[in-house]
């Protein structure tokens, strides 16, 4: 599926909400069918299992509703969508995975202080074997459909599938060996089951919350978008791209460009809207462009640029330069320019100021002084 089909809201709100059908209606027969036989046979882990799926069944409503609500359009009071009602979902599933999880850890303690035989049956071994067949198959769909739209709903779905594939067999493990040994092992299998579901539900918290508190632009994006940018040959360079993520086909970014201050304002413009259309139709980010005007036939600008340059990559070869001009103020020349620095050289700024100004100034016929502006290297 093409990037723009992918950020469509209507196919995103159908994939998505198949996906949380197809949980719940999977959910809650595990359930119903765990619930039951953990029951007549005594088992805690097979209770606490059942629980957990019950847990995913409510998640997959949960995810059901946050996609049904994310299509809605923009309105007066929310003009740039709902499209983070995503985010909302994911966070709500998140809260419920650690309640459950919380509370099947206290019932699991319990069983380890005052532990009861299990009755090993058929049935029991038949319904965890078809859970994990089950399971690893709601796990394979999730993955697919989360890559296929680019969710991260579906994708913590997808893992939480996984994480239920691996405690349901640790359930069944607890179960034989229960049989085989005689040791009463049940409580500590519920125990390992609900760190399972806490830390699922850790992770999936961290995830959503995430980009509701505002990311910063991932790296592979950055050099994608840049990369298509500069193909366009009256551009002469790129920098400060920020993005504002509104939620899922909902993102917004700037950046500046840089084109040759004797170019054509028309034609540079007309460039401008051609990289707009490209960057939402191919990635599904709307994108303002601030146009920069670069100097390029003076002499004496462009050797101080390359010298500069120079001598900050022999520095380190991370720091990034860009807007550079220069201007003549109280008998001195000074050299400005934004500089992109690391994060290790950061609270170094004044000594790279002062190692630089003692670089042009060496030996040179007039005084140089360095005018910088230095731009943390986290993606904005």
């Amino acid at each position: 599926m093409k990037q723009k089909d992918v950020q469509d809201s209507a196919k995103r709100a159908t994939l998505g909400k198949l996906s949380g059908l197809v949980g719940i209606v999977c959910n809650v027969c595990l359930a119903g069918s765990k619930l039951a036989v953990g029951k007549l046979a005594g088992s805690m882990s097979i209770t606490a299992d059942g629980l957990n799926n019950l847990s995913d069944a409510a998640s997959s409503i949960v995810t059901l509703t946050g996609f049904k609500l994310a299509e809605k359009p923009a309105d007066k009071e929310h003009p740039y969508g709902h499209a983070r009602f995503e985010y909302l979902a994911s966070l709500t599933v998140a809260v419920m995975i650690l309640f459950i999880g919380f509370e099947l850890a206290k019932s699991s303690v319990e069983k380890v202080l005052h532990p009861v035989a299990v009755e090993f049956s058929l049935l029991s071994m038949i319904v965890l074997i078809a859970s994990i067949l089950v399971k690893a198959g709601m796990m394979i769909f999730n993955t697919r459909m989360g890559k296929k739209i680019d969710s991260t709903t579906l994708l913590a779905t997808a893992a939480d599938s996984r994480n239920d594939v691996l405690t349901t067999t640790a359930v069944l493990i607890a179960a034989l060996v229960e049989h085989a040994t005689g040791w009463k092992v049940d409580g500590i299998m519920g125990i390992l089951v609900a760190v399972f579901i806490l830390w699922s539900g850790i992770g999936l918290a961290r995830d959503t919350i995430s980009p509701l508190l505002g990311e910063g632009v991932k790296s592979d994006f950055r050099k994608e978008l840049t990369q298509e940018i500069m193909t366009y040959p009256m551009v002469l360079g790129c920098h400060d791209l920020m993005m504002h993520d509104y939620g899922p086909g909902k993102r917004y970014a700037s950046i500046h460009v840089e084109f040759d201050k004797d170019d054509n304002l028309l034609a540079c413009h007309e460039v401008v809207d051609q990289i707009e259309r490209k960057c939402l139709e191919e990635y599904g980010t709307n994108l303002v462009i601030h146009l920069d005007p670069v100097i390029t036939d003076d002499v004496e600008i462009n050797r101080m640029q390359k010298l500069v340059r120079q001598w900050l990559a022999d520095k380190d070869s991370r720091l990034a330069m860009h807007d550079f001009r220069m201007h003549s103020c109280d008998d001195k020349t000074k050299v400005v320019f934004d500089l992109v620095i690391p994060d290790e050289l950061q609270g170094k700024e004044e000594e790279i100021k002062e190692a630089l100004e003692n670089f042009l100034n060496q030996g040179a016929g007039e005084e140089y002084q360095a005018d910088i502006t230095f731009d943390p290297e986290t993606d904005w």
